[in-house]
Formats: structure tokens, sequence, C-alpha cells
């Protein structure tokens, strides 16, 4: 039970590293800031998130690209919670059914779903707070390595 524990703690702070810029790229600080984690245990992350300006396309909606950075990094978190180290993304797939504007609230939820040797499956559910619509789904399957990278010699 501790190790598992460890593991979300883990999850949740490479989380909010991303989130906030510590780690990864500014893109995705960026796109990911005010993202709020509201539950989490082994194999699943959920998450608040109000549609920041700077995230949305010419027109005030959700921009596709921010819903796939936070599907990606979500998701992401989400497997991470049932593994000792960040995996690959091998395969990714995101429908749209509709969009948010900005300001709008909306509820990201991730669920691992299958693992098989390496590889591990994680669906995450973009929807509108108030009503449940659904924005996006996004499927992933992702692969842990442990390749190391070569150390210089001295």
């Amino acid at each position: 039970m501790e190790e598992s524990t460890a593991q979300m703690q883990r999850s949740l702070k490479w989380l909010q590293d991303v989130t906030t810029g510590a780690i990864g790229y500014e893109l995705e600080s960026r796109t990911l800031q005010g993202l709020q984690v509201i539950r989490v245990h082994k194999g699943f992350v959920c998450c608040n998130f109000t549609v920041p300006t700077q995230a949305t396309d010419v027109n005030g909606n959700w921009h596709v690209g921010a819903i796939a950075t936070i599907i990606d990094n979500v998701g992401g978190a989400a497997v991470y919670s049932i593994g000792d180290h960040l995996n690959v993304t091998v395969n990714f797939n995101i429908s749209y059914y509709s969009t948010a504007k900005i300001q709008e609230e909306v509820e990201i939820e991730a669920k691992v779903i299958g693992k098989k040797g390496k590889l591990t499956s994680v669906v995450v559910e973009v929807r509108k707070k108030d009503n449940g619509e659904l924005i996006a789904i996004g499927k992933q399957w992702t692969a842990s390595s442990d390749y190391r990278s070569p150390q210089p010699k001295l």
C-alpha cells in the first residue's frame, strides 16, 4: 500500500512540475496553467480546468492542440501512478466532439484500462463541467523502456 501511495505522489509531483514549468517545455506549462487535480488513485487522475485565453483559437474556442496537450499529460500522470517511471507514448488517438470557450470549466478524467507486458493503455475523457457534454476522448498506448542513455567515458 505504501508503494502505491508513493507512486501516486510521484505522479502528482511530475504533473505539478510540468504544469508550473519546473520541467518540460514552456508550451506545456502555458497550456496546463491552472490545472487542478481533484481526485487520484492508482491508475486514475481527475482534474478541473478553466480554459485560459492563451489556449484558444481566434474564435475563442479551446484550441485542439491545447486539448491534445492536456490529454497527453493527464493520461501520462495516470500511467505513471501505476509504474516506477515515465512511459513513452507509442500510439495517440483523439476524437473531438465539441469545444469549450474562454473561461469555461471542464473536467478531465484519465483511466488506465489495460496493461500487457511493457504496454499500458489509458483513456482520457474531457467534458464540460456544467452539463457533462463530451468535448474529446483520447486513447493512448504507452511503453515502458529500460533504456538508459550511454554515459560519457572520462
